[in-house]
């Protein structure tokens, strides 16, 4: 028993009061430290904390908790999800060049390309479901493969170890943005990437509250990097915003186990309906990196995406269904239905997406808590319509 390692689930309850210090008064919650500055008690030694945007009682019990359910040594709570992907690529230097998963998430895509190569840094992006793509993507310059897997919005699959071995080969480092399976069904620094990213917006927090971002490491070397730019730039999460990601991680696996059983019913459901051209979700035996994805992860994730014929079979569906929220983001109790050429990915350019599989007919959906037999039934009466639709003409 000497070797016993605590399941995730437990840690996800239990691992915040370990992050936090002061357990003098047996509160089962950490406090909300609404304090911008502490007092010094001598003159020339100062304590743990100075001033709030270098450190708070409450983010440090929060960036503890993902550090060690990620598996990590720190852990690193910013503004929004987008403030931890850019201060990660804020490692990099003028000159150098970066490979990025092609089918990346909308908001990544346009600071890469509008944003990054300001400062001199060059990218190159890349089908990641082909290892020898990957490969002959990488130049004498590359310092970085960044990966999303599963992907937004096809839920494309990278080979996690694949794209570390060759990275590693060519000292290259590797960042992995793991929003949508959470360390619950994936955890990447095992797998030997050097810094995990989460839009902690979705599932971690999980009620459509807050905005938040994590990035967690092994590496103490760019764990120093990162608290730096970290706290240089001042992108830092606050300590209300905090308290209420600690609290929305606590359910985690109660939440996500949840989703991710209802998810693959509407995906059996949908992949058999004559209206519908292709479903995305990695929990299909025949989907795409089926197989590498249930290597790599515990759980198939509660995202799937599927396509329509066009933009008015898509926009006929969404109006008729009554259950999910027709809205941005995803990973909340509510089911979210999305568009991603408007939403999600409406800073690509329309042939950038068209590229991706991002056509007009494909919509997302984020499944929640509903029971799935009331979303099945929603979904279905709306396909019914849209399928008069299509008849008509």
């Amino acid at each position: 028993m000497s070797n016993y390692k605590e399941q995730i689930e437990t840690t996800l309850i239990h691992g915040s009061l370990r992050g936090w210090s002061e357990q003098k008064t047996g509160a089962v919650n950490v406090p909300v430290y609404l304090s911008s500055t502490y007092h010094q008690e001598k003159f020339d030694a100062f304590g743990p904390f100075d001033y709030s945007r270098s450190g708070n009682p409450t983010r440090l019990a929060l960036e503890k908790t993902i550090a060690e359910l990620e598996g990590g040594t720190r852990g690193f709570a910013f503004a929004s999800g987008m403030s931890a992907i850019a201060s990660s690529f804020m490692l990099l230097s003028a000159g150098d060049h970066v490979v990025v998963s092609e089918d990346v998430y909308g908001g990544t895509y346009r600071f890469i390309t509008e944003l990054l190569n300001k400062y001199f840094i060059d990218y190159t992006f890349v089908d990641m479901t082909d290892l020898d793509a990957v490969a002959r993507s990488i130049l004498p310059n590359t310092r970085v493969i960044y990966m999303e897997t599963p992907s937004n919005p096809c839920l494309n699959i990278t080979d996690i170890e694949g794209v570390v071995k060759l990275a590693k080969s060519n000292d290259c480092l590797t960042f992995l943005d793991n929003t949508f399976m959470t360390p619950l069904y994936q955890q990447p620094l095992h797998l030997g990437v050097d810094i995990v990213l989460h839009s902690a917006t979705k599932f971690l927090s999980g009620h459509s509250d807050i905005i938040a971002g994590l990035a967690v490491t092994n590496n103490e070397e760019l764990a120093e990097k990162l608290a730096f730019i970290q706290n240089t730039f001042g992108s830092i999460l606050g300590a209300q915003d905090s308290y209420l990601l600690i609290q929305g991680i606590k359910t985690l696996a109660a939440r996500l186990k949840q989703s991710t059983l209802s998810a693959f019913q509407i995906a059996n459901y949908l992949k058999d309906h004559p209206l519908i051209e292709e479903v995305y979700y990695p929990g299909l035996s025949y989907h795409r990196g089926h197989a590498i994805h249930r290597r790599q992860t515990s759980g198939d994730g509660a995202v799937l995406s599927f396509r329509l014929p066009n933009k008015e079979v898509a926009k006929t569906f969404v109006e008729k269904t009554k259950v999910p929220v027709f809205a941005v983001s995803l990973g909340a109790v509510e089911t979210i239905l999305s568009y991603p050429s408007t939403m999600s990915h409406a800073a690509m350019p329309n042939e950038e997406r068209e590229k991706r599989g991002i056509t007009d007919g494909l919509l997302r959906l984020s499944v929640g808590l509903e029971h799935a037999c009331d979303l099945i039934r929603d979904i279905d009466l709306a396909l019914e319509i849209a399928a008069k639709q299509v008849r008509v003409r």
